[in-house]
């Protein structure tokens, strides 16, 4: 029998072509808030967040028991495949198109590696998964698997995006995974990383940390000539993205938020936006005390005085930490924003930080209808990303 990377290996080669300006034909994604884009919308515009108790592991023994988690014990392979159909059927990428089109996946690992069998270990791994996500999804191929923590996603978006502006693919689906789990839950837990209060309160006084949350999402991005041409509707344009990394240390986040701070002047700059452009940030905002400080350090750095007064909000607050899948469940949440001309609220909110001068949403949604907005994301080791998002 053959194997999914021999498999994957006779379909169609990716498609080139690309070129010029990037958009977002198509956007799915599953999170505690329920399946589909729509209830993840609702949520994060009500503020409500998603935590309840962990029933599926034992945290009997855990400082912490709650996090933002969908019933039962979901497959991530069948929720990377239901996501991948969902945002291809959105871009009416089929047939042709879509065999020659290529993936690329972020996820934490594959979940059933660190339990199989010896012998069995050789079938499975990220690159497995990933191969085997696009031969069931009808894809050329699974290009790169990302497992580079918080900015995974968040920088599998940016090669896609380079990809296509270069010429060297007319499109590609960006997939995204994660799927609280039993190993990761005690590890941060043991860490003292997650929020005992059993609340995200990211950019507020008395925040205690971060929780986790599944998330898994899929966009299609796209050369707006080929969209254009496919007669396909644009649901955004993404205008431009930064990376940029600190090596301040392994897990504490620089003080003075400076590589995060280079990776949004990066992305500006490739959009040839002014900082007095962005109308709204979503922010990484894990709901950490040295990382929101860093954070905000970051936003006035890169945006000067207009970083007082463009709207924030953290949709963690709500929906939890998806590690390596959070930079794109945020990027849908950044694009259903600007559509809907509602920007999401910042919740768990006590009060003010002296640390952290921001603009937040708070209580309510803001009605606002901005030209463009920044999606953010920083990983341990210093790892930072940004996202520009322009509407359509």
């Amino acid at each position: 029998m053959k194997s999914a990377h021999e498999r994957a290996g006779r379909m169609n080669g990716p498609v080139r072509g690309g070129g010029g300006p990037v958009v977002i034909t198509g956007l799915a994604a599953v999170s505690a808030l329920g399946r589909g884009t729509a209830p993840l919308l609702a949520g994060v515009l009500a503020g409500t967040p998603a935590f309840a108790p962990v029933r599926r592991f034992d945290v009997a023994r855990r400082r912490v028991g709650v996090a933002a988690a969908l019933p039962g014990t979901p497959s991530l392979a069948d929720e990377l495949a239901g996501v991948v159909d969902t945002a291809c059927d959105e871009a009416s990428l089929a047939g042709p198109a879509r065999a020659g089109t290529t993936l690329l996946l972020a996820v934490h690992d594959d979940p059933d590696l660190a339990r199989a069998p010896e012998a069995a270990r050789g079938g499975h791994g990220p690159g497995v998964l990933g191969a085997a996500l696009a031969v069931r999804c009808g894809l050329a191929g699974a290009a790169r698997v990302y497992t580079n923590a918080c900015v995974a996603a968040s920088t599998a978006v940016a090669d896609g995006a380079a990809m296509i502006a270069q010429g060297r693919a007319a499109r590609v689906v960006v997939a995204a995974g994660y799927l609280v789990d039993a190993d990761q839950f005690a590890l941060f837990d043991a860490g003292r990383a997650l929020a005992v209060d059993g609340a995200v309160r990211p950019f507020s006084t008395g925040r205690g940390g971060l929780l986790l949350g599944d998330g898994v999402a899929a966009v299609v991005l796209e050369s707006a000539g080929d969209a254009r041409d496919r007669g396909t509707p644009a649901l955004a344009e993404l205008a431009g993205w930064g990376r940029a990394g600190d090596a301040y240390h392994v897990c504490q986040p620089r003080p003075d938020g400076a590589g995060l701070a280079r990776a949004i002047s990066a992305a500006l700059d490739r959009a040839g936006v002014t900082p007095a452009d962005v109308g709204y940030i979503n922010a990484h905002g894990s709901g950490t005390a040295y990382s929101d400080a860093a954070e905000s350090a970051a936003l006035h750095r890169a945006l000067g005085p207009a970083a007082s007064r463009v709207p924030v909000s953290s949709t963690k607050s709500v929906h939890g930490q998806a590690l390596e899948a959070s930079g794109l469940l945020e990027l849908v949440v950044t694009v259903l924003a600007l559509r809907a001309g509602r920007l999401p609220v910042n919740a768990g909110y006590l009060g003010p930080d002296d640390d952290c001068p921001l603009d937040l949403v708070l209580d309510t949604p803001r009605e606002a209808s901005p030209r463009y907005a920044l999606s953010l994301n920083a990983a341990f080791g210093g790892a930072n990303t940004a996202l520009l998002v322009g509407a359509a």
